[in-house]
């Protein structure tokens, strides 16, 4: 096979995982009764850790008072608390429940042996190779989370009133 035709063939697989990922999410959020923000923020959170609500807006490219919403259901549901930021207590953390996350973790659970399966049949050199990939492709100079809004628009952030 040609680079190109590697190129092609990496691409082609790349958008078939990133479907399948998303399609996952989209089944266990609507299982657990969640929303498509609302699984978005809990992935961030389990991502970064605990993060202010105005980050949280920053990472989605939703609105503040959307985000608000969604945080709200989330603290409802038992998936997330807001704590005071310990080193400046004018700040919000908005952090997720571990239990909840546990529970949660248990939809992605066949995903992650799967995910080890495969990496588990290359070697250290295989695996730095991919572990550079993927770090080149998720990393900042990728570009931002969401795409920034257009000139002089305030952004994409509203939901409907089911939460989506």
């Amino acid at each position: 096979m040609s680079a190109d035709e590697l190129r092609a063939a990496i691409q082609r697989s790349t958008l078939r995982f990133i479907a399948g990922v998303v399609l996952h999410n989209h089944a266990v959020a609507q299982r657990v009764g969640l929303g498509a923000s609302d699984s978005q923020l809990i992935s961030l959170l389990n991502l970064h850790g605990p993060l202010t609500p105005g980050r949280l807006a920053e990472l989605t490219g939703l609105t503040t008072g959307t985000v608000t919403g969604v945080i709200d259901r989330l603290e409802r549901a038992g998936y997330v608390r807001r704590e005071r930021d310990p080193s400046d207590r004018r700040k919000v953390l908005v952090t997720p429940v571990p239990e909840a996350m546990a529970t949660l973790g248990a939809h992605y659970r066949q995903h992650g042996e799967q995910l080890d399966a495969v990496l588990s049949t290359r070697d250290d050199a295989q695996l730095r190779v991919i572990a550079d990939f993927l770090a080149d492709l998720a990393g900042p100079g990728a570009g931002a989370l969401v795409a920034p809004p257009p000139e002089g628009g305030r952004g994409r952030g509203t939901t409907s009133s089911s939460g989506s």
